[in-house]
């Protein structure tokens, strides 16, 4: 696991940390501050945690998170796609309540709405992507050094801001049993040590004792694409892998991530790859030689 926390004070009781994992997963051991409220930008990849109340929160890029400190403290967060990138606020209520900073305070926002809204030891809150959540944090990637603090200082205002609006239009739970997850990721597992096996989702419901379209939304609130979608394209990129690290043939390479015929193969490769696997094995080797 390699990770990269930069944390940075913005105002008493407010910080923030860019953060860059990866691996698989990682243990978040940290106080249970009931009015501390922890928000996720995800900019990069893939986040869930397994929750203390027994739920599982997923996002994926453009997605903002939403929990109290009480709910991830000695939790495990995944990273489905091995890889994450994004920014954490972490708000502590008890000290921003005393000194407000200059924008939240001239719109006399009620900090307990936030704090009864957010601050649960019951409830997760996630926010797919969208412009409001785009123009809070877009800005905050890739900015000059000096220029990182000014900009933290704004948006974490309009954050709050953002989430009083929110938490007036009283937020929908996106969560899932911690147990359903846990079978998705066992699920995935199976396919992808297995993918000269082609598996249907009843073969899979059947086997793993989980109802089938519960099985199609938690795999996608997981691993962010439907599963045939997400298969196709992770064989085909593991597929670039052995036609770029291996000698074996195209039709060898093709049966060994579960197609039938090198022709299809090639149709599917082209379409994600946007070439043809043998111009791609020769494009790679004269770049790599050249």
């Amino acid at each position: 696991m390699e990770t990269l926390e930069e944390s940075i004070q913005i105002f008493p009781g407010i910080h923030a940390a860019y953060n860059f994992f990866e691996g698989e997963s990682y243990v978040s051991d940290h106080a249970a501050s009931p009015l501390l409220m922890e928000v996720n930008h995800c900019h990069y990849g893939r986040i869930g945690w397994d929750l203390n109340n027994g739920t599982s929160l997923y996002m994926g890029e453009g997605d903002l998170a939403v929990h109290s400190a009480a709910l991830c403290a000695h939790s495990k967060i995944q990273f489905p796609l091995g890889r994450y990138e994004g920014i954490t606020f972490a708000i502590d209520f008890s000290v921003l309540q005393q000194e407000v900073p200059e924008i939240v305070q001239s719109a006399h926002l009620d900090m307990q709405k936030i704090i009864s809204s957010f601050c649960r030891q019951d409830r997760s809150f996630l926010f797919t992507t969208g412009p409001k959540i785009d123009q809070i944090f877009a800005p905050l990637y890739h900015l000059p050094e000096e220029m990182v603090l000014p900009y933290l200082k704004l948006k974490v205002q309009e954050l709050l801001l953002f989430l009083y609006l929110q938490a007036l239009d009283a937020p929908e739970q996106i969560a899932y049993g911690a147990d359903s997850t846990e079978t998705i990721r066992q699920i995935h597992a199976l396919l992808t040590e297995n993918l000269g096996t082609r598996y249907t989702i009843k073969d899979l419901s059947k086997e793993f004792l989980i109802n089938t379209s519960t099985l199609k939304e938690v795999f996608k609130a997981v691993y962010g694409m439907p599963i045939g979608a997400y298969m196709k394209n992770y064989r085909i990129r593991h597929a670039a892998q052995l036609l770029l690290h291996t000698q074996d043939s195209v039709a060898v390479i093709a049966a060994l991530v579960g197609y039938e015929t090198q022709s299809k193969f090639t149709q599917a490769f082209k379409e994600i790859v946007g070439t043809t696997p043998i111009a791609y094995r020769k494009e790679n080797f004269e770049l790599k030689y050249s």
